[in-house]
């Protein structure tokens, strides 16, 4: 009896240890899955970079519109003349000295013709003068004729001559009408204006084209006060016209006076010949003062929310965070960053827009160290 009960106990005790073990194991495994799922996973593989010390240029920018260098007002010379042929539309290029237009010459040539024969009148007259005063005087040494007689002569000689020079005056100024009435292009250039018609009667100085001189343009820039000193004769600038290109020009002059009302001064820069570039159009460019160091990151690693810069920062833990910075000037691929972050952050450069704050990424790798040198490092953005 005494030795069933122990075989009972042994076989209890056995089974208790079993099913602890059992539990046991379990409980281990139910452990290590939910370590496995409280563990979590990096939402987004990211590339890194640090901010980096860069030359940027030092610029000033302004707005200004496109002009030409110097118009030409082309106006009509002749009075109340026809006008027949008109040679030239707006936007051709014309040389100096190339026909713009013809008036009808019928009227000035027979008027030409008509002073041609009274030069011709006048010139027989003044010799038939010429021949009574030297036989005057001839006749006068004989004693046929007195001093008073020989003096009418000579003043009938005065006169002729005095009539063949106003003869001669007025055949030129009829030959002057005829030249006038082909206009010429007093200099070479693209004609910017046309109000010239075929079969118009113009009074003298009406207006027929205007010419963009050389067609030189210069975009004449509004700058600050303040600002002007900084400015001289040669500095380089790029100029972007609106819908346009950017293009390198320089400055000519800097105005001597400025604006009372806008306390503002005018920079004649420039222009290289250009078919884009139209005058009258509206202009935005950058003066280049210089150069200057500063702490930069790529464009692709900033972005704007709300009117405000913001980077991803990523901790030690790789957990990225968003940071507010303060950005300066952009150029190329580069963004100036005046605060915000330090020369050893890391910072996301791709796929910002996909991260929130204390999203876990992984790093990418990369071919070539990202991080600053020592010297770079020492210097940070207060």
């Amino acid at each position: 009896m005494k030795r069933s009960h122990q075989v009972v106990l042994t076989a209890a005790i056995f089974v208790v240890a079993v099913t602890g073990a059992i539990v046991a194991i379990k409980s281990a495994n139910n452990s290590k899955d939910d370590a496995a799922t409280a563990l979590p996973s990096p939402v987004l593989t990211v590339s890194v970079t640090t901010p980096k010390i860069s030359v940027l240029p030092v610029t000033l920018s302004a707005n200004g519109d496109i002009s030409a260098w110097q118009e030409a007002i082309i106006g009509n010379e002749t009075d109340g003349l026809r006008l027949a042929e008109v040679a030239v539309n707006v936007g051709d290029k014309v040389q100096r000295g190339e026909l713009l237009a013809t008036f009808s010459a019928d009227t000035v040539k027979a008027e030409l013709a008509q002073s041609d024969a009274a030069v011709a009148e006048a010139q027989a007259l003044l010799a038939e003068a010429r021949e009574d005063v030297k036989r005057a005087t001839e006749l006068q040494t004989k004693g046929a004729l007195t001093a008073q007689q020989v003096q009418q002569y000579s003043t009938v000689e005065k006169t002729a001559r005095a009539r063949l020079k106003s003869a001669q005056a007025y055949l030129d100024a009829q030959q002057l009408r005829l030249k006038q009435t082909q206009v010429l292009a007093p200099d070479s250039g693209i004609i910017s204006s046309r109000t010239a018609t075929v079969g118009a009667v113009l009074p003298r100085g009406e207006e027929l084209f205007r010419l963009i001189r050389g067609n030189r343009l210069e975009w004449r820039a509004e700058v600050s006060v303040r600002d002007l000193n900084k400015l001289h004769p040669g500095l380089k600038v790029q100029v972007t016209p609106a819908g346009g290109e950017p293009i390198t020009a320089k400055v000519r002059t800097v105005a001597p006076l400025v604006n009372t009302q806008t306390r503002s001064g005018l920079v004649y820069v420039d222009l290289p010949s250009d078919n884009t570039v139209r005058a009258g159009s509206f202009a935005h460019g950058q003066f280049e003062l210089g150069t200057t160091e500063a702490l930069t990151l790529p464009q692709s690693a900033v972005q704007m929310r709300d009117g405000f810069s913001y980077v991803m920062r990523i901790d030690e833990k790789e957990r990225v965070w968003q940071t507010k910075v303060i950005t300066g000037q952009r150029s190329a691929d580069l963004v100036e960053i005046v605060s915000g972050i330090t020369a050893m952050d890391r910072v996301v450069i791709n796929g910002s827009a996909f991260l929130g704050d204390g999203d876990l990424v992984r790093i990418a790798p990369t071919p070539s160290s990202t991080g600053v040198t020592p010297s770079q490092a020492n210097r940070s953005i207060k």
